[in-house]
C-alpha cells in the first residue's frame, strides 16, 4: 500500500464526518505530514478489495436500473466494471487517474479493441466513479481528467432501393415481407420491433406506439405498402400470441432480437445484399429523411 493509498483510506473514513472545506484542509495536511513517510505493508494487513468492489458495483447498477437503463445496458456496465476493477486489483476508493489511464492504454492490446470500444469503457468508468463521488464514497472521481478518446468515424452504408427490392423478392414468408416493410418505413429499433403487440398497431391510421430507450413511448408511422403486407400476414395468424411478429413454428411465440437478426442475415445471403441487419434500416430511413430536407 502506498502513501497515497493510506491517505485515500483516511479520507474515505472521514467523508461522512467532514464537509468539503474540512476535507480539503485534511488533504493538504495529509500531503504535508506524509510527504517523507514510507508505508510498509505486512502480508497479514493486505486488504482484498473484491468483495467491497462488487458491492459498490451492485449498488451502482441498482441506481442505473432505477434511472431506467435497459437490462442490456446494465449487463454491459456490469461486465465492463468487473473486468476493469479485477484487472486493477485495488479498492475502488484507492484507484487513481494513473490507474485508469494505464488500464485504458493497455485495453486495445489485451482485448483487440479499437478506439471506439475503449471510449465506451472510459464512459462506463467515468459514470461509475462520478456516482461514487456523488454518493460520498470518494472525494473526487479519478476519471474526471480523462477525456473522450477520439476515433475515426467511417460513413456507414445504407440500403438503396435495389437492395430493398432484392430483399423483398427473396421473402417466401409473408411475415418476413411485412417485417422488412415495417423496419424500412418506421425506422424502429429491433428491440422496439420485438416488443410490439398486435394491439399496438392502428391499421386505419397506419401508426403504432413503440416503447423506446429510457422507457419512453413514441408514435411511428408506416406506409401503405407495409399496411397491405401486415394485413396479409396477420390473416395467416391463427395463434394466441399477442406479438405482432411471431415465430413460424410451434409453439408460436413472439420473435426475439436474435431471431430477427438471424432471419435478416439469411435473407441477405440469399438476396446477395451485404451486411443486412436491423439497424441498417433505421440508418437508411434517417439518410433519406436528411436528403429530403436538404434537397426537397
Amino acid at each position: 500500500m502506498t502513501v497515497d493509498d493510506t491517505a485515500a483510506l483516511i479520507l474515505k473514513d472521514m467523508l461522512p464526518t467532514l464537509n468539503n472545506w474540512q476535507l480539503k484542509r485534511l488533504v493538504n495536511s495529509l500531503h504535508t505530514a506524509l510527504a517523507n513517510v514510507k508505508v510498509i505493508e505486512t502480508p497479514a494487513s493486505r486488504a482484498f478489495p473484491e468483495e467491497e468492489n462488487n458491492q459498490l458495483i451492485r449498488s451502482f447498477l441498482a441506481a442505473k436500473s432505477v434511472e431506467g437503463c435497459s437490462a442490456r445496458t446494465i449487463s454491459y456496465y456490469e461486465s465492463t466494471l468487473c473486468k476493469a476493477l479485477a484487472s486493477m486489483d485495488k479498492d475502488a476508493s484507492l484507484i487513481t487517474t494513473h490507474d485508469l489511464r494505464r488500464y485504458l492504454h493497455d485495453y486495445p492490446q489485451n482485448h483487440e479493441a479499437g478506439n471506439r470500444t475503449v471510449d465506451n469503457v472510459r464512459r462506463v468508468l467515468s459514470s461509475f466513479f462520478s456516482w461514487l463521488e456523488d454518493e460520498d464514497y470518494i472525494v473526487k472521481s479519478p476519471a474526471r481528467r480523462i477525456h473522450k478518446i477520439r476515433s475515426c468515424i467511417s460513413v456507414k452504408k445504407a440500403y438503396d432501393d435495389e437492395d430493398l427490392e432484392r430483399l423483398r423478392d427473396h421473402c417466401e414468408e409473408m411475415r418476413d415481407l411485412a417485417m422488412i416493410g415495417f423496419l424500412s418505413s418506421t425506422g424502429v429499433r429491433v428491440g422496439e420491433l420485438v416488443g410490439l403487440n398486435r394491439s399496438d398497431v392502428d391499421m386505419d391510421r397506419r401508426e403504432c406506439v413503440v416503447l423506446g430507450k429510457g422507457n419512453k413511448q413514441r408514435v411511428v408511422y408506416f406506409d401503405a405498402r407495409t399496411k397491405v403486407h401486415l394485413e396479409a400476414y396477420l390473416t395467416t395468424r391463427h395463434d394466441g400470441s399477442p406479438a405482432l411478429f411471431a415465430s413460424l413454428t410451434q409453439p408460436v411465440r413472439g420473435l426475439k432480437v436474435s431471431g430477427v437478426e438471424e432471419r435478416l442475415k439469411m435473407l441477405g445471403r440469399e438476396a446477395g445484399v451485404e451486411c443486412v441487419h436491423p439497424h441498417k434500416f433505421r440508418r437508411t430511413l434517417a439518410t433519406r429523411g436528411f436528403a429530403a430536407e436538404s434537397f426537397g
